[in-house]
């Protein structure tokens, strides 16, 4: 049986955090990839970082242990829209924990802070983003009662 999770703090993101974020978001195959690890995290990192915490309907969130390291993370994204009798969507995306800390529970932990987060701000339902790659993530979102409902496609501008 894996160790019990350590006590967490979700809370919004702030720019000390950048760095630890950025651990978080290549720490696997996928993210190893695309996202570059440099402390001082690199100047692109803080810019995206300044407009998403300058934004009211987006929320760039932190797990951080008893301690005060960073060890998961996730973004919300509130959108408006006018499908579903103008149901409020947020759409979760970027949910990381740390890779030493993996299958203790704080992925369930985090998604339920996230989930009582939207439903504060008036959501009705939650979409994520996952890449397809990521059979492991989708098994844990399955059983956090997500359903594959749509096919998600991307392009490159």
């Amino acid at each position: 049986m894996p160790d019990a999770a350590p006590a967490i703090t979700l809370r919004p993101a702030r720019r000390e955090d950048v760095a630890a974020i950025v651990r978080l978001l290549a720490d696997d195959a996928l993210g190893a990839q695309r996202d570059q690890v440099s402390d001082p995290p690199s100047a692109a990192y803080l810019d995206a970082f300044d407009k998403i915490t300058a934004n009211p309907r987006a929320l760039l969130a932190v797990a951080e242990d008893e301690a005060g390291a960073v060890i998961g993370t996730l973004q919300l994204t509130f959108i408006a829209g006018l499908s579903n009798q103008g149901a409020e969507l947020a759409l979760v995306s970027a949910v990381r924990v740390d890779s030493a800390l993996r299958g203790r529970g704080l992925g369930e932990r985090m998604m339920a802070w996230a989930m009582d987060e939207a439903r504060a701000r008036g959501c009705r339902q939650m979409e994520l983003l996952s890449h397809a790659s990521r059979a492991d993530a989708h098994r844990f979102y399955e059983r956090l009662g997500f359903a594959k409902t749509h096919v998600g496609m991307k392009r490159t501008l």
